[in-house]
C-alpha cells in the first residue's frame, strides 16, 4: 500500500526512526506508476509477481528477485500471492564514496533468476532472507547488519556485470586491459559528472576512440555515455533540490547541467516532473 503519493512521487515512511521499510505483503491490490528515492527489492514468496519498472515489463516466478533503482518509474498490477517488498534509504549508499563503484547496479531494474547466475541467485536469496530475519530481531544493530547483506548483493550483482562484461571481449587481447581502465574511467566520471566532460575527452583519458569507447562503456555499464552522465546529474539536483536555500537554476549549475532548458528537460524525462514541481513535491511530504 502506497501511503503518500504527490503525482507519481511517494514519500518512504521509515517507521521508529530506521532507514529500512519491509513489508511481508499479501495484498491484493495495484500499485500505480510511481518512484522514490529509496532502493526497493522484491522477491515474491507464493505465486509470481509481475512488476513493470522504466517501461519494461518483468515477470518474476516465485523466490526470484528483482532490484528496483531509486527514481526508477514502475508500477505493479493487482496479484495474488505472497512477496517480500523491501526499502531502504538509497542516500546511505548513494553519499559514500568507498560505494560508488556500486552506482551502475541501478542504471536499470535487474532481475535475478537461476538462469542468469545460479550462485548470484543462491547468494541474493539469502541476503533477502537474512534481511527479513534481521528487520524482525530486536537487535541494536540490525539496520547495519541489513545494510551489509544488501551491499553484499549488490556487490555480486555488479561483479557479475563486469564479468559478463569482460568475457564480452573474450578473444580481444585487449579485453582484460579494458576493464581496469575502466575502473580509472568511472572513478574519474564520479568525481567530475559535475563538470563538461566531452565524450572526446574521456575517451582519451581511456586511450580510446570516442566511437571505441562509447561500444565499450555501453557494455560495462548497460546504458550510454551520456545516459550514465545524466543519470548522476540527476541524482544529484535530487539531493540539492530539497534545500530551500537553492534556487532551481543554481541547482542546474550545480549539478553539472549547461542550461536550465536542458536542466528541466531531463528532469521531467527522468521523473516525470519539473524540477520547481519536485522541490514542491519534497515541501509538501516533508511537512506532512
Amino acid at each position: 500500500m502506497i501511503k503518500n503519493l504527490s503525482g507519481d512521487y511517494e514519500t518512504v515512511e521509515y517507521e521508529n526512526q530506521r532507514f529500512v521499510m519491509l513489508y511481508d505483503n499479501d495484498q491484493v491490490e495495484e500499485y500505480p506508476t510511481h518512484w522514490h528515492n529509496a532502493v526497493e527489492v522484491i522477491i515474491p514468496l507464493h505465486n509470481g509477481f509481475t512488476v513493470t519498472s522504466g517501461g519494461v515489463d518483468y515477470h518474476l516466478n516465485e523466490k526470484e528477485i528483482i532490484i528496483i533503482p531509486p527514481g526508477e518509474l514502475h508500477s505493479m498490477p493487482a496479484q495474488e500471492g505472497r512477496r517480500i517488498i523491501f526499502q531502504c534509504d538509497n542516500s546511505i549508499i548513494s553519499d559514500v564514496p568507498a560505494l560508488e563503484a556500486l552506482v551502475p547496479v541501478f542504471s536499470e531494474a535487474f532481475h535475478i533468476t537461476p538462469a542468469v547466475s545460479k550462485e548470484l541467485y543462491i547468494l541474493s536469496r539469502k541476503s533477502i532472507l537474512d534481511i527479513y530475519s534481521e528487520y524482525y530481531s530486536k537487535s541494536a544493530l540490525a539496520d547495519v547488519r541489513i545494510y551489509l547483506c544488501l551491499i553484499k548483493m549488490l556487490t555480486a550483482v555488479r561483479e557479475y556485470q563486469l564479468t559478463q562484461a569482460a568475457d564480452a571481449f573474450t578473444g580481444d587481447p585487449s579485453g582484460r586491459d579494458d576493464t581496469r581502465k575502466f575502473s580509472m574511467v568511472m572513478k574519474y566520471i564520479n568525481q567530475n559528472y559535475m563538470y563538461e566532460i566531452p565524450l572526446e575527452k574521456i575517451a582519451s583519458i581511456a586511450g580510446y576512440s570516442k566511437y571505441h569507447f562509447s561500444r565499450i562503456f555501453k557494455k560495462y555499464n548497460n546504458v550510454s555515455y551520456i545516459q550514465y552522465i545524466n543519470s548522476k546529474r540527476i541524482k544529484a539536483a535530487e539531493r540539492l533540490l530539497i534545500d530551500p536555500n537553492l534556487s532551481v537554476t543554481e541547482v542546474a549549475m550545480r549539478a553539472g547541467f549547461a542550461s536550465l532548458t536542458t536542466f528541466n528537460r531531463a528532469f521531467k524525462k527522468a521523473k516525470n516532473c519539473t524540477p520547481t514541481e519536485f522541490k514542491t513535491l519534497y515541501k509538501i511530504s516533508d511537512t506532512t
